[in-house]
């Protein structure tokens, strides 16, 4: 496969990547600062620069042509409520756009749990960035393309092990990074899983074999 990956440098990003490389598949990594080249380059992704806000529907389309799938884990990473809105809520509007201009049907995204920080006194910058992952997810699910979203419990950067729990509907749980990146992984090689949103934490059964479950029920 050819992979493009929005959000490459990224804590999924950079791991996503690092798979895709030891599998024998290629990826592309989008990267907004030139510093950045470097990190993607490490990971066995070819780097590009592209900006989420400046960019058009028209030249991100440019960047994806000739790739199989794009992979979105971009996010503003608590920048600002602006930021937030204008690249994991219209960000991830202009990439489904172009996905669809160039012909790239399978759109992976990287959302938010639901329950996140639920109950915890969350700030109003995590309210805000709540309502736009959902309705990020809901645009996504109106197109045409063949998407998943992936919807990780709390994150953790702690080594995984490639074991996850995955469902439409699960509890809320940790979820390592190396397992999202496992489970993402896994699922494009698996074109069968697609217009579904999946629940994810870490758990019991290997990423390929929580895909196949998925695909069977």
């Amino acid at each position: 496969m050819r992979v493009f990956q929005i959000g490459a440098a990224g804590g999924v990003g950079s791991r996503l990547a690092t798979l895709l490389r030891d599998h024998g598949h290629e990826s592309t990594g989008m990267h907004r600062r030139p510093a950045q080249a470097d990190t993607v380059r490490a990971t066995g992704a070819t780097p590009v620069l592209g900006d989420l806000i400046a960019d058009s529907t028209a030249d991100l389309a440019e960047k994806f042509r000739g790739h199989d799938a794009i992979v979105f884990s971009a996010g503003a990473h608590g920048t600002g409520m602006d930021q937030t809105t204008l690249i994991d809520g219209e960000g991830l509007e202009k990439a489904a756009d172009a996905a669809a201009l160039a012909g790239v049907s399978r759109f992976v995204l990287v959302s938010a749990f639901p329950e996140a920080a639920r109950g915890q006194g969350a700030s109003e910058g995590f309210e805000h960035y709540m309502r736009v992952k959902k309705s990020a997810d809901v645009y996504l699910s109106r197109t045409g393309l063949d998407w998943l979203i992936v919807r990780p419990g709390l994150l953790s950067d702690e080594p995984g092990d490639g074991a996850v729990t995955a469902g439409l509907a699960i509890d809320y749980g940790v979820t390592r990074r190396d397992n999202v990146a496992a489970f993402i992984e896994a699922a494009l090689s698996a074109p069968a899983l697609n217009r579904v949103i999946v629940e994810l934490t870490d758990g019991p059964t290997s990423a390929a074999d929580a895909v196949a479950a998925l695909i069977a029920g």
